[in-house]
């Protein structure tokens, strides 16, 4: 496959990751407290696939096991508002079951072996383990979220949240830097400033509360 439709397929997956923050931001600002519409995580979970798919293109481990991590949280956020149960049966049991069927199917037909996404040339072990624990923290934010949401039984992002946004993304830029992978720095740059901005956002909400 073309390097060109590869890097499209990246830069799509990372214009909906900024997508959805552009309109959690919008969505903030207007009601001036930190606000989760369901379009960001009906965006979350489409450009989630698209980004596994990348990093599948790219022999890139440490994007496919951060995308793996949150993309079944992603589809629990829209139960949890009501939105997921609206979609047809066949849409849920497709977004559910082809994920699976991909990594099944490649694994079988020998299309990758485990082993290649360790030991590459062009990616150093220092610069691996990097990528795989920055993604980690960055998916970690998503599994936070997930068991404050649980407990409240609503979908909210907490200012945890937006902190290990933050620590997450500017090692994943780190890591973008050093791989010399523009997709990743690109996403990631842009997102780091509404990260910071939803922490103010936060505390500005918390001291009008008390």
């Amino acid at each position: 496959m073309s390097d060109l439709l590869i890097y499209s397929i990246g830069f799509t997956a990372q214009i909906l990751f900024s997508g959805r923050l552009l309109a959690q931001w919008i969505v903030s600002e207007k009601r001036k407290r930190v606000v989760t519409p369901s379009l960001f995580w009906k965006l979350s979970l489409l450009a989630s696939f698209l980004l596994f798919v990348y990093g599948y293109l790219r022999d890139d481990f440490a994007i496919m096991l951060g995308q793996s991590l949150t993309y079944f949280i992603y589809i629990r956020n829209l139960q949890l508002q009501g939105e997921w149960q609206k979609a047809p049966k066949w849409f849920q049991w497709f977004l559910i079951v082809c994920p699976v069927i991909i990594v099944i199917y490649s694994y079988n037909n020998g299309e990758y072996d485990l082993e290649q996404f360790f030991s590459k040339e062009n990616i150093s072990l220092w610069l691996l383990i990097l990528g795989i624990v920055s993604q980690l923290i960055f998916t970690l934010r998503f599994v936070y979220q997930w068991i404050y949401s649980e407990r409240t039984k609503t979908s909210q992002l907490p200012v945890g949240f937006w902190r290990m946004s933050v620590l997450g993304a500017s090692l994943i830029l780190t890591y973008a830097i050093f791989r010399k992978d523009p997709v990743l720095f690109v996403g990631h740059i842009a997102g780091l400033i509404i990260y910071i901005r939803n922490i103010f956002i936060w505390k500005k909400q918390f001291r009008e509360s008390d």
